[in-house]
């Protein structure tokens, strides 16, 4: 059952991908892209229920189906159904780019087949190629808007990003070789292999190593001080691939950091691998918090709010334990469904004030009343407030840092928050209640497409806040001590 489920959602956007190239219509391409990914979606939600019976190994072992890789799989799945949804109404909102939306949806799909396979590689090395698969993928999507900002910001981030998969090569290269000291010079380099033989391993090496696949993925997962890329990416890009690699990239190349930090705990190196970790995810929250209040532009500064939630998520995984994992896992879910919110609102009101500065948007609520409560509401959710999702998740993290003895990185992260609340939503009500100060005629209609997928983001984020399945707390409970070493 899970070999066929596995199949079937790569199949799906691969598909996808080969239907845009031979059709070259935008009508074709979006129902292909969609389809795709609400078949991608299925498949993820079942694999994620089915791998706590697991792990599943296939292809020789290549390729594996476990209960953290389902849940980051699931994470881009959600995404990527949204982020289709909303795409068919934003980009049909690009003026005289109905010629190449064929290629922006091959793109897309291929895009999303790449972060769903490095959910399922069993080997560090293979892992490390499709995490740069998604690099080369969604650099035309990040400059596929014909203005020189897009441009710019793409080059940006191939070349911040490679040179930080490269580091994260090296350490990947170091980990084999400690591991031929234990296992011999020919060996399946399997995150099982790894984390059973890490006892045996140099302790030293394993910290070169660990250290250098830290800073490499963690460029990919824009943590600070390596996220210099990401604000300008994310601000550049169309909004749908916004979403995606907020909502999605980010989580992906995350999974990689945490099954090496599971790898470092066999070593014994630990107490240095989780103090690397939370001091990024402190810095990063720094970062983000003097960037926060003083954006002045409103994709920039959901961007910056993904640097925030990031470390957020890397405290969590650094605190460990139950609480720390729970909570980062937690976050993930949480983070991508406000995330994809944040940045379909911010689509919207970009293109219908025809304008990115905060300074020039003004009256949202009056003139969208409906998708101005939304926007609202997720800004309110992505600022850690009650009773949404990402609210408890932090709060499950700040318990996991008490339980760890991490009480300085919990009173940052504390102080930290409330400042990125009063800085985040300082903005929102300059363009909700300040009056007009420029005139702005250019508003077009904004289809359905724009604003259903802001309802199924805002829900489900409503619920998780107020409701914490008890099953997904024993799922998330069973992960940590997997990731701990222990057995399901």
């Amino acid at each position: 059952m899970v070999g066929p489920l596995l199949l079937v959602m790569m199949i799906a956007p691969a598909a996808a991908v080969a239907g845009c190239l031979v059709f070259h219509q935008r009508s074709v391409a979006e129902k292909l892209n969609l389809i795709a990914s609400a078949i991608a979606f299925a498949a993820a939600v079942a694999l994620a229920i089915l791998s706590a019976k697991g792990p599943y190994r296939f292809w020789a072992d290549y390729i594996v189906v476990d209960m953290p890789g389902a849940w980051v799989t699931l994470c881009t799945a959600i995404v990527y159904l949204l982020a289709s949804i909303y795409a068919v109404g934003y980009m049909r909102l690009l003026e005289g780019q109905e010629h190449r939306l064929w290629r922006f949806y091959a793109l897309f799909a291929g895009f999303a087949l790449t972060v769903l396979v490095s959910t399922v590689m069993n080997n560090a090395g293979l892992y490390w190629i499709a995490i740069e698969l998604t690099t080369l993928v969604s650099t035309f999507l990040v400059g596929f808007e014909p203005a020189a900002e897009s441009v710019e910001a793409a080059w940006k981030y191939i070349v911040i990003v490679s040179a930080g998969i490269s580091l994260a090569l090296l350490g990947t290269v170091l980990f084999y070789w400690s591991g031929s000291f234990v296992l011999g010079p020919v060996y399946a380099m399997t995150w099982t292999t790894l984390q059973q033989a890490g006892a045996k391993m140099n302790p030293a090496l394993v910290s070169l190593a660990y250290l250098l696949v830290l800073i490499g993925y963690g460029t990919k997962v824009g943590l600070a001080p390596m996220h210099t890329w990401l604000p300008d990416a994310h601000s550049e890009s169309p909004a749908p691939v916004s979403a995606m690699l907020s909502g999605a990239l980010l989580n992906g190349a995350m999974l990689g950091i945490v099954r090496y930090l599971a790898v470092a705990d066999a070593a014994g190196i630990g107490p240095l691998a989780h103090g690397a970790l939370v001091a990024l995810g402190v810095f990063s929250l720094i970062v983000a918090a003097l960037f926060i209040v003083r954006q002045d532009g409103i994709k920039r500064l959901m961007a910056y709010s993904s640097v925030e939630h990031m470390g957020v998520v890397a405290l969590g995984f650094g605190f460990g334990g139950i609480f720390g994992v729970a909570g980062a896992l937690y976050h993930m879910l949480n983070h991508s469904l406000n995330k994809s919110l944040m940045f379909f609102g911010a689509g919207n009101v970009m293109r219908s004030f025809g304008t990115k500065e905060i300074a020039r948007i003004r009256d949202v609520w009056g003139r969208f009343p409906v998708q101005g409560a939304l926007w609202l509401a997720g800004a309110a959710a992505i600022t850690g407030a009650p009773p949404f999702g990402l609210f408890l998740s932090e709060l499950v993290i700040l318990r996991g840092g008490i339980e760890a003895h991490y009480g300085w990185a919990v009173a940052v992260m504390l102080v930290l928050l409330i400042v990125i609340f009063i800085g985040f939503l300082n903005h929102f009500r300059e363009m909700y209640f300040l009056p007009v100060k420029f005139a702005e005629d250019w508003r077009p209609a904004l289809s359905r497409w724009c604003v259903t997928p802001m309802w199924l983001a805002l829900t489900p984020l409503l619920l998780f806040g107020l409701w914490w399945p008890s099953g997904m707390w024993d799922h998330f409970s069973t992960i940590a001590r997997v990731l701990a070493g222990g057995s399901p």
